[in-house]
C-alpha cells in the first residue's frame, strides 16, 4: 500500500488548510535557520579546542615535593 500523486496531492492539501500558507513558511523559514545555526556550530571549534592544553610540571628535581617521603611511612 503506498502512496500515490493523488494521496499526496490530497494530504498536503489538507495540510494547507489546517496550516494555512503563512504558517507553514513560516515554520520552513524557522527549519531553515536550524539547519544553518547547526551547521555553523559544527563548523567552529569547540570551546576546549580554542584554549591552550594546560601544562602540568613536574616539581624541581631538589625540592621537597620530589624527595621520597619517611621509609617507616612507606611500610604502612
Amino acid at each position: 500500500m503506498s502512496l500515490g500523486p493523488v494521496q499526496l496531492i490530497i494530504i498536503a492539501l489538507v495540510i494547507l488548510v489546517l496550516f494555512g500558507r503563512g504558517r507553514i513558511s513560516e515554520m520552513m523559514g524557522d527549519f531553515g535557520k536550524g539547519i544553518k545555526s547547526f551547521k555553523q556550530g559544527m563548523n567552529e571549534p569547540d570551546e576546549a579546542d580554542r584554549k591552550p592544553a594546560a601544562r602540568i610540571e613536574s616539581p624541581a628535581p631538589g625540592s621537597a615535593e620530589a624527595q621520597p617521603q619517611d621509609k617507616t611511612d612507606a611500610r604502612n
